[in-house]
């Protein structure tokens, strides 16, 4: 190849190195600019946020703020709705339509829509595109299209502490217990009692929790040991490697 040409695609190469750093840069300087806080509410007037908030950019629709309120150390993901109210600029009354309590996290792609009163625990984790609605499409009259017959609509409760996995969705009346796990893609209506794990569609409970009897059915694995407080990241990496070492000197004996 001539000198030239070779010339010519190397600085085709730079200038497409250099053009993808400077695109990274910016949509990292974009997203730490654009994220809503306390501080940084930007468009965004909220009855209430609380310190440590975030609202990652891009954000969802959002609409009704005045009527929404955020708790403490929340974390809401990417292109997350959060909305009080059948449209923007109604109002809603004095009272809040959308309450999040503190530490909640709400995974990107979610939708949270609050025609009525929806309230979710402090400490509840929502995994990617979980679906939380007050309203529901009522399709009583056979000769109108759904669409355009008039809603239903029924408050939500979430209690604290509950995990909501990835594609759930929490139908209108819903009320979730305390500390409930909701499995992905689950679709959940009526009550959960607390400590219960719930599945399917309709959502049924496959485990609960008692305090005289512990888990029914019992755990398929043992629980989780927790890391003794003081322990250093140098012990940990210097435990992973010797429980490594001694899997493969048992593994070793074995074929012997």
């Amino acid at each position: 190849m001539p000198k030239n040409q070779n010339t010519f695609s190397s600085l085709k190469v730079l200038r497409r190195r250099l053009a993808s750093r400077a695109a990274h840069a910016g949509w990292r300087w974009m997203q730490q600019a654009g994220a809503v806080t306390a501080q940084t509410p930007g468009r965004l007037r909220f009855g209430a946020i609380g310190p440590h908030t975030r609202l990652a950019f891009p954000q969802g629709t959002v609409f009704g703020e005045p009527w929404i309120r955020l708790g403490d150390h929340c974390i809401i993901g990417e292109q997350v709705t959060l909305t009080a109210g059948m449209m923007p600029d109604l109002d809603l009354g004095p009272e809040p339509v959308l309450v999040l309590g503190n530490g909640v996290v709400i995974g990107r792609d979610s939708h949270v829509i609050a025609d009525t009163r929806i309230t979710i625990g402090d400490d509840t984790f929502c995994g990617p595109g979980v679906y939380i609605t007050s309203t529901n499409h009522s399709y009583d009259d056979p000769h109108e299209p759904v669409g355009k017959q008039w809603p239903r609509s029924a408050p939500v409760e979430i209690g604290p502490g509950c995990w909501l996995g990835t594609g759930a969705v929490i139908l209108p009346g819903a009320r979730l217990g305390r500390n409930v796990v909701v499995a992905a893609g689950a679709v959940v209506r009526g009550e959960v009692p607390d400590h219960a794990v719930v599945a399917g569609a309709p959502a049924r409970i496959v485990r609960r929790w008692e305090p005289e009897t512990g888990w029914t059915p019992p755990l398929r694995t043992p629980a989780p040991v927790p890391i003794p407080d003081g322990v250093t990241p140098e012990q940990l990496r210097a435990l992973a490697a010797l429980t490594e070492s001694e899997q493969r000197a048992a593994e070793a004996q074995e074929t012997v």
